[in-house]
């Protein structure tokens, strides 16, 4: 009978660091906290928009997003404050509104998205070429 074995090297580019050394999902990996970052339908699409055109009222960020719920929007908005991604601040005024914008955190994702965005095409390009 033949044994395996297991290698215990990591690759130390894609797993640089013990927290990313482990054996189920954990709320320390920071490819996790990554994801989490940005999940939930909606959500890249609210960071892009508040990448690409800096703070923005509630009501600009919905009429870019003409086929988002106010409900969504608003449970995303929420989320995103709440992870320090996003600050929300209310503009003086009558009628009063809500002005968000990304944190130095929230713009941490921007690599992320972009990167994300190239494997996107090149995915798509990847399975194009492919026949079934």
């Amino acid at each position: 009978m033949a044994h395996q074995t297991v290698s215990t090297a990591w690759d130390e580019v894609l797993v640089p660091t013990p927290s990313g050394r482990t054996d189920a999902p954990s709320d320390d990996c920071p490819v996790e906290v990554s994801l989490a970052a940005i999940s939930g339908p909606w959500t890249t699409l609210i960071l892009r928009d508040l990448m690409t055109h800096g703070p923005m009222s509630y009501t600009h960020l919905a009429e870019r997003l003409p086929t988002l719920s106010d409900k969504v929007l608003t449970d995303r908005l929420t989320e995103l404050v709440d992870k320090g991604l996003v600050k929300r601040r209310v503009v003086p005024g009558f009628p009063r509104r809500s002005e968000y914008q990304l944190t130095d955190r929230g713009h941490l994702l921007r690599p992320l998205l972009i990167e994300l965005y190239r494997t996107g095409l090149a995915l798509q390009g990847a399975m194009a070429g492919t026949e079934e």
